[in-house]
């Protein structure tokens, strides 16, 4: 399928035509349930308790923590791992692939990051996500597809789209712009983690000189991403327009990546990276500089 075919169905007042609309996705679930790989819906979560209770028909279900990250260096999976899982699962380096999760789609954003960073073309994000899907009873099934195995040939990586702590160093040096997207609450350093979830880091905190912009700034009640004009206005009144490099962080790589594909995606800034290290790394550093709210520790 060509950009201009998946283009003609959804949006196309962003920099690149990369979301699929929900009635898109429900017009094309016959593709999506055929074991020919060149259509694939993929569902992508933190838990995928959810998933087995209810997904798109034809969806595969990843579960980011275990199947999307390598469990023992908490690094992107490698370029052969990347291939094995993606080719286990039926889809191939030619496959036109939607993404979709949980949380408005923090770990599928994450996903279509990793899948840019080894070369996939043709992938895009279902705008709303899970729970678009579900509150606007678009079909459901527990059904678990099994699709035909393939070989799956990663090119890439692109490092170009990636930060790593010692870009963020010499991006606090140079004053490049650091875009945090956690809460306030998280920024300041009152808190290490969202309630609930595992706080991963010593310090509170943020990196000096990181301005505070939620990743939920970027969508709407309903899960879906604002309009290029508002995306424009939100990162211009912080001085943000693209004309430099700009590094997205958060806590663990997944909340940035929304906000990456905000800038880097929707919005064009080709020089956006996503620092997937994120104050899970930075936060544990022995001696790595940190504010918290207005001051320096």
């Amino acid at each position: 399928m060509t950009l201009a075919d998946v283009g003609s169905c959804m949006a196309t007042t962003y920099a690149n035509d990369v979301l699929v609309t929900a009635d898109w996705v429900e017009d094309h679930l016959e593709e999506f349930q055929d074991d020919d790989p060149a259509y694939r819906l993929v569902e992508v979560d933190v838990d995928t308790e959810a998933y087995e209770e209810e997904h798109a028909p034809g969806a595969i279900g990843f579960n980011w923590e275990t199947q999307l990250q390598d469990q023992t260096t908490r690094d992107v999976l490698t370029k052969a791992d990347f291939e094995d899982l993606l080719g286990s699962h039926g889809i191939s380096e030619d496959s036109t692939v939607v993404l979709y999760g949980d949380n408005a789609n923090w770990f599928a954003a994450y996903t279509y990051w990793q899948f840019k960073y080894y070369g996939h073309e043709d992938v895009y994000l279902l705008d709303g996500g899970r729970e678009y899907w579900l509150e606007h009873e678009y079909p459901t099934t527990d059904e678990v597809p099994e699709f035909s195995a393939v070989e799956y040939d990663a090119a890439g990586p692109r490092e170009t789209i990636r930060a790593y702590r010692e870009d963020v160093e010499k991006a606090i040096e140079r004053g490049v712009p650091l875009v945090d997207v956690r809460s306030p609450e998280e920024f300041s350093g009152e808190i290490l983690a969202p309630p609930g979830l595992q706080e991963t880091a010593q310090r509170g905190g943020h990196i000096p000189g990181a301005t505070n912009i939620s990743w939920a700034a970027v969508t709407d009640d309903d899960g879906t991403f604002k309009s290029r004009d508002e995306l424009e206005e939100l990162y211009a009144d912080e001085g943000i327009d693209g004309d430099e490099t700009t590094v997205a962080y958060c806590r663990i790589g997944e909340r940035s990546s929304v906000a990456w594909f905000a800038l880097h995606e929707l919005l064009g800034y080709e020089d956006t990276v996503n620092y997937d290290g994120s104050w899970t790394e930075w936060g544990n550093l022995v001696n790595a500089p940190i504010e918290k709210g207005e001051g320096d520790e």
